[in-house]
């Protein structure tokens, strides 16, 4: 049907305007998209181009190396070592399990890093590697390169790893380092970045765990362009960070090697401390461990054997151990009595053998008495009835002000893992941690080290050097950092009477170079490097009443680990101090018989800087000392090598 003009003239006019305005619309759009086109181009151009590099390029954190560690001669305790490794990219590999398997095939693959590597690549991302196995060889290496097309995703990398080449020696000292855990991570409000690179290293123990910010070193960085699933493509740039501080201890390598030789299966500690600068020449616990096991993780098996060890091996006894310090801490009580002017050098005691106070009898370790003491005597044959009656008249409270002075009952700063601060007790201690008020027993068991006063070897070390010097000597681990000297230690004067000191050092020369001195067993004959020193016998069990009357049983008729502990300190030359000597042996028996031998050995030791002549010893030993030194010789000759097996 034909539409008449007039319709088809409207038709036009409504089409005009719908084209018109679909026209505008257009016209709107293109506008708005060209304005914001300009926008993003021109006004946002910065951002965008910031941002899109940002997409290409990723800033990657390089591992810093580790600050070496050295002896005070410059024998190195702790370095670094290239280490050849073996790592698997889970997204490359495909078939994970098969990948192993052939692995496994050329070279060896240790269980427990096996089970790491497995647990590491499941949080991980797929495309990051994961070490599988460390510290391969080279052999190794050549294996695995020249199977390469069979083992996608595996590859053969180079880096650092932490040897401790003196092994045993020092692992209580220099402790180790490890991978950072999820624990490690908990300790740190914000853990730096590098603390999450896969296997990082940090120090867990000892100094490398105390100075873990100077040894760590800062980070570099690279910078990697990636693809947009994040894989690595090419490395743009990098900037190398900076290298850990090194760090030099105050300990003597070759003195600390001696005394780990002597002291053998033993479990026993030894301090050797330098009086002119608070100096930790030699600080050695044993029975030891090779740190260098831990380094990559150390198994399950090689854990529990040191773990179930009764004579813990693992424990840093020098300073973590508190021991009661028997009768070393005698001179303590009787500095006490001298500064308080309650008693004169020349008065005396009598001794029966006990003294009956406040309704209990306390007896002295000789049951027959020693009969009328004064304080070089009483100090020399150690009467317990003669500090009993002291401890009545000096009470806690002088007591522990005494002690505390002498460095007891305090935390010394020296990096290693639990310092303990020992016990010092008085009446405020008693009442706020047992809630109990201090009796008159209380003091007498503390004028012998016995009851509740503890100590570790350290501070009996601190206590003999200040009784030697008369000043606040304090010690002191490590000498340098990046060859800048740490401030010495030697202390200012402690305001104690002079003529008090020398009185008690007077009588610890006695306790050496008397007949009658209970370590004149152990004396030193070269005059110029004789000692004064004093022995120590702590109880760590009770003694019964019906047992004294019967008689008490020998330590050598009690399971090892209900003997006494054996204690020893001195100082050497007595003429001219240089250094002081503590030694403890568990469950040792006497101070005189085991602890006192070994502080003479490791005293002359550490005088002649080598092994003494045999004229300093009494002639009735040269034969035994002489056959222990080539001993220690042969044992020592062959400790190097143990640091350097693979961990």
């Amino acid at each position: 049907m034909r539409r008449s003009p007039k319709e088809s003239a409207e038709s036009f006019r409504k089409i005009s305007r719908r084209g018109v305005i679909l026209s505008g619309a257009q016209l709107a759009m293109a506008t708005a998209l060209g304005l914001r086109m300009r926008y993003m181009q021109v006004d946002q151009a910065d951002e965008f181009r910031l941002l899109a590099e940002e997409n290409r390029v990723n800033i990657r954190l390089i591992p810093p190396t580790r600050g070496r560690l050295f002896d005070r001669n410059g024998k190195v305790i702790a370095e670094n070592e290239p280490s050849y490794r073996i790592t698997l990219v889970r997204e490359d590999a495909g078939d994970v399990d098969a990948v192993i398997a052939k692995l496994s095939m050329l070279i060896e693959l240790d269980e427990d890093d096996l089970n790491r590597a497995i647990v590491e690549m499941q949080r991980s991302a797929p495309f990051l590697p994961v070490t599988v196995a460390d510290r391969v060889t080279w052999q190794d290496v050549s294996r695995v390169e020249v199977n390469k097309p069979a083992l996608p995703g595996v590859e053969a990398d180079v880096g650092l790893s932490r040897v401790y080449p003196l092994g045993q020696d020092f692992a209580h000292v220099a402790g180790y380092v490890g991978p950072v855990s999820e624990r490690d991570l908990a300790r740190y409000e914000d853990p730096e970045p590098v603390l999450r690179i896969p296997r990082f290293q940090i120090g867990k123990v000892g100094v490398e765990a105390k100075n873990e910010d100077y040894l760590r070193g800062r980070a570099g960085t690279k910078r990697v362009e990636v693809n947009a699933v994040g894989r690595v493509m090419r490395e743009l740039d990098r900037r190398e960070g900076d290298a850990g501080s090194d760090m030099q201890l105050t300990v003597d390598a070759d003195l600390q090697n001696y005394v780990q030789a002597r002291l053998g299966t033993e479990s026993a500690s030894v301090v050797v401390m330098d009086l002119e600068t608070g100096d930790l020449r030699a600080i050695a616990s044993s029975p030891s461990y090779d740190p260098n096991k831990f380094v990559r993780g150390i198994s399950v098996a090689d854990y529990s054997v040191l773990r179930d060890n009764e004579r813990r091996p693992l424990a840093s006894k020098t300073v973590q151990d508190a021991y009661p310090p028997g009768s070393t801490f005698k001179m303590v009580t009787v500095l006490a009595a001298l500064d308080a002017d309650l008693i004169t050098p020349e008065d005396t005691v009598w001794c029966p053998g006990h003294l009956d106070i406040a309704g209990r009898r306390f007896h002295c370790w000789k049951r027959g008495g020693h009969g009328h003491m004064n304080l070089e005597h009483a100090l020399r044959e150690s009467c317990d009835v003669y500090f009993y009656d002291l401890a009545v008249k000096v009470g806690i409270e002088n007591i522990a002000a005494m002690a505390r002075k002498l460095g007891l009952g305090q935390s010394f700063d020296v990096p290693m893992s639990a310092v303990t601060s020992g016990l010092a007790p008085d009446k405020d201690w008693k009442r706020r941690e047992r809630g109990a008020e201090w009796v008159v027993g209380d003091t007498v068991n503390a004028s012998i080290g016995q009851g509740f006063v503890l100590t570790s070897p350290l501070q009996l070390a601190v206590m003999t050097a200040r009784l030697a010097t008369g000043r606040s000597v304090s010690p002191r681990l490590v000498k340098s950092i990046d060859g800048v000297e740490t401030a010495e230690r030697g202390g200012e004067s402690l305001g104690l009477n002079e003529n008090h000191l020398r009185q008690v050092r007077a009588a610890m020369y006695e306790v050496s170079n008397n007949r009658r001195g209970t370590a004149y067993g152990s004396r030193i004959i070269e005059d110029a490097f004789r000692m004064a020193g004093k022995t120590g016998t702590s109880q760590v069990r009770n003694i019964t009443e019906a047992e004294r009357a019967q008689g008490v049983t020998s330590n050598e008729d009690l399971p090892w680990n209900r003997r006494d502990h054996a204690l020893f300190v001195n100082f050497a030359p007595y003429e001219n101090p240089e250094i002081a000597v503590a030694v403890v042996v568990e469950h040792g028996g006497g101070g005189s018989t085991a602890a006192a031998p070994i502080a003479r050995d490791v005293t002359l030791q550490a005088l002649y800087g080598d092994d003494p002549p045999l004229e300093a010893y009494p002639a009735k030993d040269r034969d035994a000392i002489a056959q222990q030194q080539d001993r220690l010789r042969r044992e020592r000759d062959r400790t190097p090598g143990q640091g350097q097996s693979r961990a």
